[in-house]
């Protein structure tokens, strides 16, 4: 049987935690932060944790991830 490949865009964005969360970086930062509130760019730091029903769409494209 051979092996099973990960695709390579969800092992550069995407990463699970131990508990088998998955975490992603904050979506909407990229241009346009003068339009953006300061609350808005308070809380998109840093990195968030994905639903469920996304979390296992990711998750069936990294079959070795922990």
């Amino acid at each position: 049987m051979p092996k099973m490949k990960t695709k390579s865009s969800c092992k550069k964005r995407f990463k699970v935690t131990a508990s088998g969360r998955v975490l992603a970086g904050q979506a909407g930062k990229r241009h346009g932060m003068i339009k953006r509130t300061n609350k808005f760019l308070r809380n998109a730091r840093g990195t968030t944790e994905l639903s469920a029903p996304d979390a296992k769409i990711i998750k069936s494209m990294m079959p070795y991830s922990r």
